[in-house]
């Protein structure tokens, strides 16, 4: 028998004179009020029936009163209606003489257990009653027990046997306490559950810790775009944590006393912690730079950061948890180290360092002594966590490798800072690589986001495949095998496509030929060449390179692949090149900032200057920018209205005038090659707006062109499809990833938090 049960119930009692208390409803017109819900009065347990908070020890409430009636053929608490029936649930007892005179004793306990008023003296779960009743039923007794045939003895033959017979039971009964304390008690039960965030919450900041759990691992936390929301596991809805709603928050910490909530504002670049009910926000301390946080000793707070006035995240700083002036603990070179954790003892400092080797981004996990300084690499491997099981878990070291997403454990012995046995994988597919989407309480219940399917790298691009696609929506592959494919754009001449793709990890850009059907490496170097467009006149490509992922150049090359690489400019930022001025002789570029971490749009001379200025600098993130063919106008997308929108301005002069294009969100505009239309991505949607652009700019009502799953990443805040439009204007090219994810079934994925309670039973298991 299976019972399906959809939610826990509320008591309701509205007139119901003549309603029998067998049938009252799950669902009547009086389940239209807000809040209202009915269950059936008989089978609610006593904290239902009072309207007080509810959880699964309700279930195992009814599960005893089913059980009763079954071996009754009565119901355990009955009245005459609905109201004396809750009455009797609340303050009447069960009858248990009714119960059948050789039942099994544990069965009778079973039943006692499940209908205790109070909530903590019931079964803790129903595994425990089910483990009864298998003992049970495995008694050859029987669940109905043979009664004892008394005969009356002689007197004094009889005391002996009396006297006999009591010393036994007595022993059997101390001998049984003794084994009884002395077995080897069942180990907690593995048990997973979801929970779903409701419509308008979002997660936020994929690149930030989203998800917390409090020691006890009875209540998680997770960031979202409108605060920080607690779920406990005993109440059904999150709430908001009031005090954090305009904070943007992120990398949520629970205090070890279980009171505070630290966590990361990304909206004021400050550590701040608030009361676990929620309040005013304290500020701890100012973090321009910031790469995760953890508990240290003496009640301070360690985390990723960089030195005052320094842009790079190389070192672990300390500050006390009451706040004031944090100071370095150790500094490390690398591109970033951060995710710190003190491992017992609070000698050493385990910390995730991010680098490259051999032009290859690679992520380990490394353990710093602080009485003599060394630094001690312990495996590949992202985002590193000590377990009291004596567990060294972390996600996959390499980007754009299938396993980044995946949770390892391995032996780790934290004196000698050894791994002592092989890593294995735990079977928990956590999302994404660089985001911390998981956590893990010292009592050992997981929680984290699911990862999605396909191969992603390091800003989130999957495997698929390049193709035309026309207003219409059909579609015609190119001659090009699936790969992780980025930057599709065409040259104005219209015979070749540029792109970058991965190989080996290593991301380099290609040029194929499209009446031919042949491709060409462009660039062989180590490191990363990437966001490639074309000269006006179709005979170089200009690109971004990086070998060491903290220096970036704008580089120029031959697009026949002969000639030596010219050097435009170098910059610390991360500009990628998008648009040409009419004229040949500028460059717009899109540029990420990490402290403020937002996007922005610069103009390039390619003059002999070369001067770089920013052209939209604002606080919000502002991308993609296109320079209209006439070169008067400028289209880009920007978060100013709190959602991504198309906007058109004056180009060059462009705070002389603003209009938003796109309506209900719109991303990564293209003109059209006659620059009487303007196209732009929203979701999973393609859009075209009729526009003219002579002297005065006008623009019609957006006009929906066709629908499909189309590559576009998100990066910070902004939205960059992977598109590009075709010179003739009657095709779009564009990447269709491998694996088909319906916009459901994703943001079901996307909206998900995984609760694992007594994981550390599976992990010994599988370690």
């Amino acid at each position: 028998v299976k019972i399906l049960d959809f939610g826990l119930a509320k008591a309701y009692v509205g007139d119901q004179e003549n309603m029998s208390p067998m049938d009252s409803p799950t669902i009547s017109a009086a389940a239209t009020q807000q809040g209202v819900i009915l269950g059936t009065a008989a089978y609610m347990s006593p904290e239902q029936a009072r309207g007080k908070p509810v959880d699964k020890r309700a279930d195992i409430w009814a599960f005893g009163a089913v059980l009763f009636e079954m071996l009754t053929g009565r119901q355990a608490f009955q009245g005459e209606d609905v109201s004396e029936t809750l009455a009797s649930v609340i303050k009447g007892d069960s009858n248990l003489v009714l119960l059948p005179a050789n039942i099994h004793p544990r069965v009778r306990e079973v039943i006692t257990r499940s209908l205790q008023k109070e909530q903590k003296k019931r079964y803790g779960g129903i595994g425990e009653a089910q483990y009864e009743i298998e003992q049970v039923l495995a008694d050859p007794s029987g669940v109905f027990t043979q009664p004892i045939s008394i005969v009356e003895p002689r007197r004094n033959l009889g005391s002996i046997l009396a006297l006999i017979a009591t010393t036994i039971i007595l022993t059997a009964i101390i001998v049984g306490t003794i084994i009884w304390y002395l077995r080897t008690p069942e180990p907690p039960q593995v048990t997973r559950s979801y929970y779903e965030l409701p419509e308008g919450q979002n997660f936020n900041q994929p690149d930030y810790q989203t998800v917390a759990v409090s020691s006890d691992g009875r209540q998680f936390v997770y960031s979202t775009e409108g605060g920080l929301y607690l779920r406990s596991l005993e109440e059904l809805e999150s709430r908001l944590i009031i005090g954090t709603a305009n904070d943007d928050p992120s990398e949520p910490l629970f205090s070890s006393d279980g009171k505070w909530l630290i966590y990361y504002s990304m909206a004021e670049r400050k550590i701040k912690k608030i009361p676990i009910g929620g309040g005013v926000s304290i500020t701890i301390c100012d973090a321009p730079i910031f790469g995760g946080m953890n508990w240290g000793p003496d009640n301070t707070i360690i985390y990723g950061g960089a030195e005052e006035n320094s842009t790079a995240q190389d070192c672990i700083m300390q500050v006390s948890s009451t706040g004031g002036t944090p100071n370095v603990l150790f500094k490390e070179e690398a591109l970033a180290i951060g995710r710190p954790q003190v491992l017992p003892g609070g000698n050493s400092i385990l910390f995730t360092k991010l680098d490259y080797q051999h032009g290859t981004l690679i992520s380990r996990i490394m353990a710093r002594t602080l009485e003599n300084g060394e630094t001690k690499e312990i495996t590949t491997g992202f985002i590193g966590r000590y377990l009291p099981t004596g567990h060294l878990v972390y996600t996959g070291g390499e980007i754009a490798v299938e396993l980044a997403g995946n949770l390892f454990a391995v032996p780790f012995d934290p004196d000698s800072l050894e791994i002592t046995g092989e890593a294995v994988l735990t079977g928990e597919d956590i999302a994404g690589f660089l985001g911390v989407r998981y956590d893990i309480s010292p009592s050992g219940t997981l929680v984290y986001m699911p990862g999605t399917l396909g191969t992603l790298d390091l800003y989130g691009f999957t495997e698929g495949t390049l193709m035309w696609v026309d207003s219409q929506g059909n579609e015609e592959a190119l001659v090009l095998e699936p790969n992780i494919y980025a930057f599709p754009k065409i040259s104005p001449n219209g015979t070749k496509v540029v792109f970058t793709t991965t190989l080996n990890t290593n991301e380099d850009i290609w040029i194929y030929d499209l009446a031919h059907e042949t491709k060409m490496r462009l660039t062989f170097e180590d490191g990363e060449d990437s966001w490639p467009i074309w000269t006006p006149d179709s005979k170089q490509i200009v690109y971004r390179s990086s070998s060491d992922g903290m220096t970036y150049d704008i580089n120029m090359k031959s697009a026949d692949g002969f000639g030596e690489v010219e050097k435009i400019i170098s910059w610390p930022n991360t500009p990628g090149p998008f648009s040409w001025s009419k004229d040949g002789k500028t460059l717009l570029s899109w540029d990420l900032t990490l402290s403020p971490r937002q996007t922005g749009i610069s103009i390039l001379s390619l003059e002999d200057s070369h001067e770089r200025v920013p052209l939209l600098d604002r606080e919000s993130n502002e991308d993609h920018p296109q320079i209209s063919p006439d070169g008067s106008w400028l289209a880009y997308a920007s978060n100013v209205s709190g959602q991504n929108e198309v906007y058109v301005c004056p180009f060059p002069e462009v705070n002389k005038g603003r209009w938003q294009v796109s309506t209900n969100g719109g991303v990564g505009p293209l003109w059209s090659p006659n620059g009487q239309e303007l196209f732009y991505r929203n979701e999973g949607s393609v859009m075209g707006v009729s526009v003219e652009t002579d002297k005065v700019f006008k623009y019609g009502k957006p006009r929906t062109l066709f629908h499909g799953n189309y590559l576009a990443v998100a990066v910070v805040g902004a939205i960059l499809p992977m598109w590009d439009i075709h010179p003739d204007g009657n095709r779009f090219l564009m990447i269709k990833p491998s694996t088909s994810l319906d916009k459901e079934s994703a943001t079901a994925i996307l909206r998900k938090i995984i609760i694992v309670q007594n994981w550390f039973e599976e992990l010994k298991e599988r370690v």
